[in-house]
């Protein structure tokens, strides 16, 4: 009898599954589940930062300093804030979803731009030690916002391109 004859019917059986092969695949599904937890506990956050920012802006009209430029700019903090949320559960979702790489890119270009916006109309020299500092940080602030806005003007171009 030779080797074809000993061959069962059908071909030969697919190996078993190695014991590192059921862990990865063990771990995969937990990393999935973990994904799926962050994305609610982002839903989360941001169901709470919708309605902090509405009785923020209540109690500023029953106040009466909702005209305050201060108090606007403490708005627009938190609604960026809101949009860094969701920008990240963008992320977390797309991760979850096996997007293409270049979506997950784009996505955390547009959160770092929103997050360093934020930074930019919270920025008070008065913050800072010494008027150094301020201009060291505010320096700091405009390369990374130039930096982040050449990587979306350079992937914004490249979209049509194939990877």
């Amino acid at each position: 009898m030779d080797d074809e004859e000993s061959d069962p019917v059908g071909g030969s059986l697919p190996a078993a599954e190695s014991f590192d092969d059921r862990v990865l695949a063990l771990s995969e599904t937990a990393i999935r589940y973990v994904e799926v937890v962050a994305a609610l506990v982002l839903v989360l956050l941001f169901a709470i930062g919708v309605f902090d920012l509405g009785l923020q802006i209540f109690q500023s009209a029953i106040r009466g300093d909702i005209t305050d430029p201060l108090v606007v700019v403490g708005f627009i903090d938190t609604a960026l804030l809101l949009f860094i949320i969701v920008e990240v559960y963008q992320t977390v979702v797309a991760y979850t979803q096996e997007s293409e790489t270049r979506r997950i890119v784009r996505l955390v270009i547009y959160t770092g731009v929103i997050a360093m916006v934020r930074k930019a109309i919270i920025f008070r020299t008065g913050e800072y030690a010494t008027e150094q500092a301020a201009l060291l940080a505010a320096g700091a602030y405009t390369l990374i916002i130039l930096g982040l806005a050449a990587l979306l003007l350079v992937e914004r171009r490249t979209r049509g391109t194939p990877d």
